[in-house]
């Protein structure tokens, strides 16, 4: 070692999640970092020297649970007002579509985004990501989508980067101008296409405002040539693509979204074994979302067997939004996994970290091994399951992120 650490932490349970199973669990295991980067994680019995000469700071945690930091992978977290009304109207009979007809639904989010200005919807949204933070989360992604017209979908790109800015966590922000049709453009569905593909999509990338795009392919949202067109248009401008699949109906969006290399495919509750084919092909992560698959009331589950058959890598998020998955919790994402799709503790682990980071095309996180980013979370716990046992509560004992320890506010 040529640097001393910045921070150890002793007398710890690691949960690597290093090789391609199990939790890579090291009892009685240290962890250090310098420069936001883990240099050691292994057994104390293991370190390089004596912990005073080796560290600037170091410190025993008395045998507790320590995981990379988590990995929400899907949000929709920026976005004004909220949708409670719908929820009670839909408990008293409503469907969605009349709701939506009425005026609610998508329609109703994006008129209260665009009502709000840049620091009311920042206001709005960071309880909601220092939520997230409270649960072990030290990487986001969060979608735009609410706006439907370029200037507030911007808008909403630029609140989610001062979330990142203002937490201390990392936030990737992804463009989702085919989230769904405009009131304005109610009799001019083409011209909406080409204003997303041709005008609104290099705006939007010549600012630097987007790390990804990601599309709504399905019956009551966009076809899959709208999709492939606004995928194409990506491609050109070298950003990789997510997309909404297979939610509610089989249009072939997974093997779509596998077609353009796709850093994911989301839902999937109907996809067909073609589909799970083309992903494992192509390398495309499934993220699953049981937090609208709870919230809807869905009984088909995503053909979990056959990704884990194809070894289709498995992601886990909470898909918070203000209408179909009001989660604010991706750890209780992660008891839903085990309950609802009969996930074992160690796939929602992993689901929520090593795969959730790899469906954000990121892979400098999601594991605990020398090089990769000190996102660390020490766990009010002393073994993994745990994390998707409990059923509510606050178990994050210390969250760092880039080894810089981080203080969510109330």
């Amino acid at each position: 070692m040529t640097q001393r650490y910045d921070h150890l932490l002793l007398d710890c349970t690691l949960a690597t999640l290093t090789g391609d199973s199990g939790y890579g669990l090291v009892e009685h295991g240290a962890i250090g970092w310098h420069d936001g980067v883990i240099a050691f994680a292994g057994a104390m019995r293991d370190l390089p020297g004596d912990p005073d000469a080796i560290s600037n700071t170091h410190e025993s945690v008395h045998g507790a649970l320590v995981t990379p930091g988590l990995v929400d992978c899907h949000t929709h977290l920026v976005f004004g007002g909220e949708r409670a009304n719908e929820f009670e109207m839909r408990l008293h009979g409503e469907s969605y579509e009349a709701i939506a007809r009425a005026g609610g639904g998508i329609v109703s989010s994006v008129h209260a985004t665009r009502a709000a200005s840049e620091d009311e919807l920042l206001h709005q949204s960071l309880p909601r990501a220092q939520g997230l933070l409270r649960d072990g989360v030290t990487t986001l992604e969060i979608k735009s989508g609410y706006g439907l017209d370029l200037d507030t979908e911007m808008k909403m790109l630029r609140v989610a980067r001062r979330v990142g800015e203002q937490l201390g966590v990392s936030v990737r922000t992804t463009f989702l101008g085919l989230h769904a049709l405009p009131p304005e453009y109610k009799d001019r569905r083409a011209e909406f296409i080409a204003a997303v593909c041709d005008e609104w999509l290099p705006a939007i990338a010549g600012a630097g405002l987007a790390d990804a795009v990601d599309a709504f392919c399905e019956g009551i949202a966009f076809t899959p040539d709208e999709v492939r067109r606004c995928f194409e248009a990506a491609r050109k401008l070298g950003l990789p693509v997510k997309l909404h699949a297979d939610q509610l109906s089989d249009l072939g969006g997974a093997a779509l979204a596998a077609t353009f290399d796709g850093l994911s495919a989301d839902h999937l509750e109907c996809t067909d074994e073609a589909g799970v084919a083309a992903m494992a092909r192509a390398g495309t992560v499934a993220v699953l979302l049981p937090g609208s698959f709870y919230a809807l009331r869905e009984t088909r589950m995503p053909p979990i067997p056959a990704f884990r058959e194809r070894g289709v890598p498995m992601a886990i998020a909470t898909d918070l939004n203000p209408g179909t998955s009001p989660l604010r919790s991706l750890r209780l994402a992660m008891n839903m996994a085990c309950t609802l799709f009969r996930f074992t503790p160690e796939e929602a682990l992993r689901g929520a970290t090593v795969n959730a980071a790899r469906a954000l095309g990121l892979r400098d996180r999601g594991t605990l091994a020398n090089g990769q980013r000190a996102d660390v979370v020490v766990w009010n716990a002393r073994q993994p399951a745990e994390l998707a046992y409990w059923i509510g509560g606050t178990l994050a004992s210390r969250v760092f992120a880039r080894g810089v320890e981080l203080q969510a506010q109330a």
